[in-house]
């Protein structure tokens, strides 16, 4: 039976910390569930032996002050929002679907906005001599929210789109600049300056994510999304390999119609 452990770890700066928190914690033997909360400063640890702390804190090395705050059954939290975090939190595990709510929001924006306004021309000429630039203002405005998010955290956005994306595993500064990428990628779509090449490229870079995505997700590995950088805390879900397969196969239905 698993029981939960609240554990303190001093020395979290960034998203990056999070992750490093969170992969090494996964990694002992024994454990089900790993959440990190960077503001809270707490990792909560489900497992199937309770750690020491000094165990995890031989793991994280010296940056990291690593101490046990509750263990066992979770009756009494250290505080209100300890309490009230481990039970959204775990809750969240059985559920990650209910996290994605931005990103349908999002979308649901997106595609409420490009058709609003082309709604006039909708009415006036029908869909299929609209339909291409439909696709290509979402493709831009897609592109230029999701630069948007990962500009918030540039310093943890790589660290997290490294730990799936094979190219920024490989090359740390494919990481630094990619939210740059999607940035001038939208900017291109919307001056429908050299559109073709910006969908090759849009096949090239969200082909590798969209391998790195399956892998994760058939590893089953928990990790967290980067789509949306890191300042929203998202799963790696299905939603994100639909989400990138939805930019590809729009990238492939302009290139043929192109």
């Amino acid at each position: 039976m698993n029981t939960t452990t609240i554990y303190s770890v001093e020395g979290m700066t960034c998203m990056g910390c999070v992750a490093h928190v969170k992969k090494a914690i996964e990694a002992m033997e024994g454990v089900a569930h790993v959440i990190v909360d960077l503001p809270l400063k707490r990792a909560f640890v489900q497992a199937n032996i309770p750690f020491e702390a000094a165990e995890i804190q031989t793991l994280l090395g010296a940056k990291y002050s690593v101490a046990v705050l509750v263990q066992g059954p979770i009756a009494t939290a250290v505080s209100e929002g300890d309490l009230h975090s481990v039970n959204d939190h775990l809750d969240e595990a059985d559920a990650p679907w209910k996290q994605l709510k931005p990103l349908y929001l999002i979308f649901g924006f997106l595609i409420g906005g490009v058709f609003l306004a082309y709604f006039s021309e909708l009415r006036a000429l029908g869909f299929d001599p609209v339909w291409p630039e439909m696709m290509l203002d979402f493709m831009a405005l897609f592109y230029l929210v999701f630069a948007f998010f990962k500009l918030l955290d540039l310093k943890g956005f790589p660290q997290s789109f490294a730990m799936y994306d094979p190219i920024a595993k490989r090359l740390s500064v494919y990481g630094k600049i990619y939210p740059f990428i999607e940035l001038a990628l939208g900017i291109l779509l919307l001056m429908r300056v050299g559109i073709t090449q910006v969908l090759v490229v849009t096949l090239v870079i969200l082909g590798a994510t969209t391998i790195g995505v399956v892998q994760s997700l058939l590893s089953k590995r928990q990790i967290q999304c980067a789509c949306l950088g890191t300042a929203l805390k998202l799963p790696m879900t299905q939603a994100t390999f639909i989400e990138n397969a939805i930019m590809i196969a729009m990238a492939i239905g302009m290139l043929f119609h192109g």
